[in-house]
């Protein structure tokens, strides 16, 4: 379970996030939505505590994330290159995530080898350094180390951008799969309407910082916010 309490944030008089409550239960696969500016990477870095709450909590399995890093544990998230160690390969990034993780080298190449058709080809053995792989591929292995180790909550933000379609296909077949079991708490945030709609089962709408609609996908979710965006 993750809560949201009275959260706000503010950066001299202007407030860009203003959420009374949120709560997301495990489990649940969540989606976030909303335009430029309305706060959505802004609300997943107060969830990682990368930058802290004007006002307010959020609590990610009973603990404060800005008062305890227990949480970090438990949860994976990648947010943009900056993620990354630009100066590892792959291979090396990979092997320390997952030393972090309590994985050995073995469960890393057990691990890794399940996303063979997603690297297609491009990531492992390659001999480059991350910082020199394209945002496409940077992405590609952020996402993948987010998910070592079992996190019960993995946390990505635009994780569809910089992706060629055939990718974006294999990273929702990924996501599903992860969030099947109703164990594993996915929140995901996107401008692609149609692909953070096939993904999660709840989709909140931010608009300059403040939650406007939360919607159960069903068959007519897509289309509900196709109107609110193009009015």
């Amino acid at each position: 379970m993750i809560q949201a309490k009275n959260i706000s944030k503010k950066y001299g008089s202007t407030e860009v996030l203003n959420i009374p409550q949120l709560d997301i239960p495990k489990g649940q696969s969540f989606g976030l939505v909303g335009n430029n500016g309305a706060g959505k990477t802004t609300l997943f870095n107060l969830l990682l505590d990368l930058i802290r709450p004007t006002t307010g909590s959020i609590e990610n399995h009973n603990v404060v994330v800005n008062k305890s890093e227990d949480w970090k544990i438990f949860t994976g998230s990648f947010i943009d290159e900056s993620f990354l160690i630009g100066y590892l390969t792959p291979e090396e990034y990979f092997d320390f995530i997952g030393d972090l993780r309590g994985m050995n080298k073995a469960d890393v190449q057990a691990f890794l080898s399940q996303f063979d058709d997603f690297f297609n080809g491009e990531i492992l053995g390659k001999k480059k350094y991350l910082r020199d792989l394209s945002k496409g591929n940077q992405k590609k292995a952020g996402i993948i180390a987010a998910m070592m180790g079992n996190p019960q909550v993995v946390i990505l933000d635009e994780p569809f951008a910089n992706l060629d379609p055939t990718t974006q296909f294999r990273l929702k077949s990924i996501i599903k799969k992860l969030t099947e079991n109703n164990e594993v708490t996915v929140l995901v945030s996107s401008h692609d309407l149609s692909h953070v709609n096939e993904v999660c089962k709840r989709i909140v709408v931010l608009d300059k910082g403040n939650v406007v609609n939360d919607i159960q996908t069903s068959p007519e979710t897509l289309k509900e916010l196709e109107s609110y965006f193009s009015a």
